[in-house]
């Protein structure tokens, strides 16, 4: 096979010029780390042992394992391939390691057949448990900082005016933020698991992670409406009324796994930054929508409560204030709304995308 134009999947490596392009584009990648992948590509099915790396990359410079490591780790991560499903570079242990895909002369009459052989072998089923749950767990994760910093801003607000002797800004603070970030951390959990069950941890995201968003978002906003309501009418005789719900957490959930299918789109790996800034846009987007149809969020759900049970310390109505409203109305409602969802995807998204990428990066 001659050595000019070796192509696999999507890739053109030219050893010649030292060039490698992925659909005409240039990859960058080191000096070194370019001829480990020409000593692999130009020996497709072969063992190349360490020994050979270290004689024919390093040409004899002492290096430790980790270097060899190092080096493999990254061109997995230029070539968009991952150590436990490899589709490109197969680790064999404690010898080395091979290159598994089918390469072909650039101008021969099997290139145009070898995308076609990498895409039949690749691994990339649309539904993991393992990686559904970490990417799950990520979520959680991602809402539990949402949650954390919404009610710290919420109560901050709330013990802005006069409390009732007795009442503690602390106490008021705590409980704000404690009951916000139980709501978001399974708000988090739901809807990231339902976007990584459905898609998210695959190669390219599909659209299928909107539904996902949208269901789990569902699922825990109503569970949480009626665990909510159940629970005041059992401890005080009375509820709230209606709360945020299922509705409202297909929405914002399905809003998150829009923004996020439309920043991932033809990108790999996907970018942190613009999934995070596409899927805030569109949850702020529902966020401020939902009140607007007579639905709540968190604002909204925490105003009723105050309503309910006039004896509560617990004060919004300055926000309505800001707008020119008297108590917390439709304006103060749609605002925080947007702010919520512009604070809940980005931290959810951007929590699940750095765990998609060190799953990745495991070599």
């Amino acid at each position: 096979m001659t050595p000019d134009g070796l192509r696999f999947g999507a890739f053109t490596l030219d050893p010649a010029n030292r060039r490698l392009t992925r659909d005409g584009a240039v990859v960058e990648i080191n000096g070194r780390y370019l001829d480990a992948l020409i000593l692999m590509v130009r020996r497709p099915g072969q063992l190349v042992s360490k020994d050979q790396f270290l004689d024919e990359v390093w040409r004899g410079v002492p290096v430790t394992d980790e270097a060899l490591t190092q080096c493999i780790r990254t061109l997995r991560k230029q070539l968009g391939d991952t150590a436990g499903r490899p589709r490109f570079i197969e680790t064999v242990p404690k010898h080395g390691y091979r290159f598994i895909a089918a390469v072909a002369a650039d101008d021969g009459p099997q290139a145009a057949e070898a995308p076609a052989a990498i895409e039949a072998d690749e691994p990339d089923s649309p539904y993991d448990l393992k990686r559904t749950l970490l990417l799950g767990g990520a979520g959680v994760l991602g809402g539990g900082l949402a949650g954390v910093i919404g009610g710290l801003i919420y109560g901050l607000i709330a013990v802005s005016h006069p409390l009732a002797p007795g009442m503690g800004s602390g106490s008021i603070l705590l409980v704000l933020v404690w009951l916000t970030t139980l709501v978001a951390l399974m708000g988090g959990a739901a809807v990231g698991i339902g976007m990584a069950a459905t898609g998210l941890g695959r190669r390219q995201p599909s659209p299928w992670i909107i539904f996902g968003g949208a269901l789990g978002g569902m699922v825990v906003g109503g569970a949480v409406k009626l665990l909510g309501l159940d629970a005041f009418n059992l401890l005080v005789g009375r509820s709230p009324g209606d709360i945020t719900g299922g509705l409202e957490g297909f929405i914002l959930g399905g809003a998150i796994g829009l923004g996020l299918w439309l920043g991932a789109r033809g990108r790999d790996p996907l970018p942190l930054r613009r999934c995070m800034i596409t899927a805030g846009v569109a949850a702020a987007l529902a966020g401020m929508a939902i009140p607007l149809f007579g639905g709540r969020l968190m604002g909204g759900s925490l105003d009723l409560l105050a309503q309910t049970f006039p004896e509560s310390q617990l004060q919004l109505g300055m926000i309505g204030g800001w707008f020119g409203e008297t108590g917390f109305g439709p304006i103060a409602q749609s605002v925080t709304g947007a702010l919520e969802g512009l604070l809940f995807a980005p931290c959810v998204v951007g929590a699940m995308i750095l765990a998609r990428r060190g799953m990745r990066n495991v070599s």
